[in-house]
């Protein structure tokens, strides 16, 4: 038994290690652009925010770094759960033709665009390193937990998506929408301090939106979330990975046929 689960999770690389190579495969730059994508966006928004808006004299401080920081943590998020979303329409073949654990398809999917962040902590790191910023070690740990947490999250996404996608092939219209509301809607290019008492509360609802806060106060600002805080929204991300895996282990039966 243990042989075979082995067997599976190997697999699970293979598969993940596969969909990175095919993905920026036939292109100029390759893997460069999963560097280049998001330090774009970044230094578009930084542009306009930091040139146009001056954040500084709202006493913002470290902005470009928060921002920086937000926008990987979200574009991890996005490309997590799109990745998540599509995973068993992505392998219609492999899932029709033969027989392998649907539930390693979606951790492969999830690993994939876990290896694209990966690359992108590289960037995060020569900024911090270029703004001769050091957040110290607390605050780099918290910055992973907040990681683990989020790769959490994409899972448990993914594990519900996938086989209702199977079904319903709109909901990658749908998710492409509440993925741009999403990511207006969490204190990435705004400080949450500017937002009224009521709308904080309403916005650190947002699972990502919670994660991206506390991580670049963590960051920059050396803020945490007070412990009981942290432990209940861990508590409720992982009763949802939960969930999500029963939700996975009823839908999974019938992906086969709605394929």
């Amino acid at each position: 038994m243990a042989k075979k689960h082995e067997n599976y999770w190997e697999l699970v690389w293979a598969l993940a290690r596969t969909d990175f190579k095919l993905r920026y495969h036939g292109s100029v730059l390759g893997y460069v652009w999963a560097l280049l994508k998001p330090l774009l966006t970044f230094l578009i928004l930084n542009f306009v925010f930091s040139t146009i808006f001056n954040p500084r004299n709202s006493g913002i401080q470290h902005f470009s770094l928060q921002l920086l920081t937000s926008i990987m943590l979200f574009n991890f998020f996005s490309e997590g759960t799109m990745a998540g979303l599509n995973s068993l329409m992505s392998k219609a073949t492999l899932v029709t033709k033969i027989y392998v654990p649907r539930w390693t398809i979606v951790i492969a999917s999830t690993i994939n665009a876990s290896l694209i962040f990966a690359m992108n902590l590289i960037i995060i790191a020569v900024f911090f390193t270029w703004y001769g910023y050091w957040p110290g070690i607390p605050a780099i740990l918290m910055f992973v937990y907040f990681i683990l947490l989020t790769f959490i999250l994409i899972l448990s996404f993914s594990f519900i998506a996938a086989p209702l996608y199977v079904k319903f092939r709109d909901l990658s219209q749908i998710w492409e929408v509440l993925i741009q509301a999403l990511f207006y809607g969490s204190p990435i290019v705004y400080p949450l301090q500017i937002i009224p008492a009521k709308l904080q509360r309403v916005l650190l609802a947002n699972p990502i939106g919670y994660i991206i806060h506390f991580t670049k106060m963590a960051l920059t600002e050396h803020h945490y979330a007070p412990f009981w805080q942290n432990a209940i929204f861990t508590a409720v991300i992982i009763v949802l990975f939960f969930v999500s895996l029963l939700v996975f282990r009823k839908m999974e039966p019938k992906i086969a046929e709605n394929i």
